[in-house]
């Protein structure tokens, strides 16, 4: 296994994600293939475990917390975070704290996060009425949580915007990482933005959800002409090799077969070659299908409705690939007027576009696709829950 050296810890690259853990037929965690996936990351030098308080509707802690249970505490590390996304207002840090704390059988977190820091979040994390970030600074000091950091999915310029408001007490970041989002959601910005700030690189959907495990028939030929012996799904782990500041790689695996898939890519420590790393950017153009915006704001200078036109068609690219739950969680921060069905279809943009793109015709099928994504009730149903869960914790 290869390691990594990080918040003055000696942390495995692989990280075992426990938001898609393998399930019954009735959709309960399968537990029992849980504990053998657990058995063999150990044994093959896997130390980092993360999970979450919604993953498996709150039960993903309670079966890796019982997995681990039967080896010594200090032989893993064991990451989880707080659901201040989920909701306008917040739950209760220190209850929630403590719930996760009983609920994985531990008396400390080696690492904690808040989770998905974004653009309609990032007011409640740093609001003082609610005290989140002072309260888990103080679980720091008392040593019941080890090393402090966040969850993100924001723009790069939220990103920097909570880095300068409480940059000083975060520790690492976790973001979603890839060679596709690399361009198609600006990863590349955000990995800059951290090294810049001397913050270590968490990575999340290293296989987008697993898209990038399965790819075209004519890609995956290519791919394996070159390299016979691996899996698809290890080129995008090793792509990630190159990246200097990535210290931890996060697989949500959900089978015995990924995990040791998974443990021989990162037991081999082989990062590609620069020619094979521009085959997976050519690979991901062709995935794209995406609309040519450089981002040269020309479009914006006319608009008479003000519209952040680049971002508009970044989103269009996003949402047209996967749905975009990522898509649907920025608008939802986004001041009503400025959605992309506040367009007038003038056509101004479109005359400037250096590129040719059809700005308001794009703009009205991003509404469409908003409209229709399963990911965008997805995400008002995860609110709407939330509510519903904070109604009942203050009734208490």
């Amino acid at each position: 296994m290869i390691y990594n050296e990080a918040c003055n810890e000696k942390l495995s690259r692989l990280g075992f994600g426990c938001m898609r853990l393998p399930q019954t037929a009735d959709g309960a965690i399968d537990e029992a293939q849980v504990q053998d996936m657990v058995d063999y990351a150990i044994a093959h030098g896997v130390n980092y475990f993360d999970t979450a308080y919604p993953y498996h509707g709150g039960h993903s802690e309670l079966v890796i917390g019982r997995a681990l249970s039967k080896y010594p505490r200090d032989s893993w590390y064991l990451a989880t975070k707080y659901p201040g996304h989920q909701i306008a207002s917040s739950y209760d840090p220190a209850a929630i704290f403590e719930d996760q704390l009983k609920k994985c059988g531990v008396d400390y977190f080696d690492f904690y996060l808040l989770h998905n820091v974004y653009e309609n979040s990032m007011g409640v994390y740093t609001d003082p009425k609610w005290g989140i970030i002072d309260y888990f600074v103080e679980q720091r000091r008392l040593g019941r949580i080890k090393h402090l950091g966040f969850s993100s999915h924001a723009r790069p310029e939220t990103l920097e915007k909570f880095l300068d408001l409480v940059g000083d007490d975060m520790e690492f970041c976790q973001i979603q990482l890839n060679y596709l989002d690399w361009t198609l959601q600006d990863a590349e910005s955000k990995v800059r933005i951290l090294k810049e700030r001397g913050i270590p690189v968490w990575v999340m959907e290293p296989l987008r959800g697993g898209r990038l495990a399965k790819l075209g028939d004519q890609d995956e030929a290519e791919l394996r002409a070159h390299r016979p012996g691996e899996s698809i799904a290890s080129w995008a782990f090793r792509w990630l090799m190159n990246i200097d500041n990535v210290k931890m790689v996060l697989s949500g695996m959900s089978s015995f077969e990924q995990m040791t898939d998974n443990v021989k890519t990162f037991s081999e420590g082989a990062p590609q070659t620069q020619e094979e790393c521009a085959l997976l950017f050519d690979i991901a153009e062709g995935m794209k299908d995406a609309l040519p915006c450089t981002r040269c704001r020309y479009c914006c200078d006319g608009c008479p409705m003000q519209l952040d036109i680049p971002m508009l068609i970044h989103a269009y690219n996003d949402i047209k690939f996967s749905g975009g739950m990522t898509v649907a969680m920025q608008f939802d921060a986004l001041p009503k007027d400025k959605w992309p069905d506040a367009c007038l279809g003038c056509g101004a943009c479109a005359a400037v576009c250096p590129q040719g793109i059809d700005i308001p015709g794009a703009l009205k099928e991003l509404t469409a696709k908003l409209a229709a994504a399963p990911s965008w009730a997805e995400l008002c149903r995860q609110r709407e829950e939330a509510a519903r869960k904070l109604k009942e914790q203050q009734g208490k």
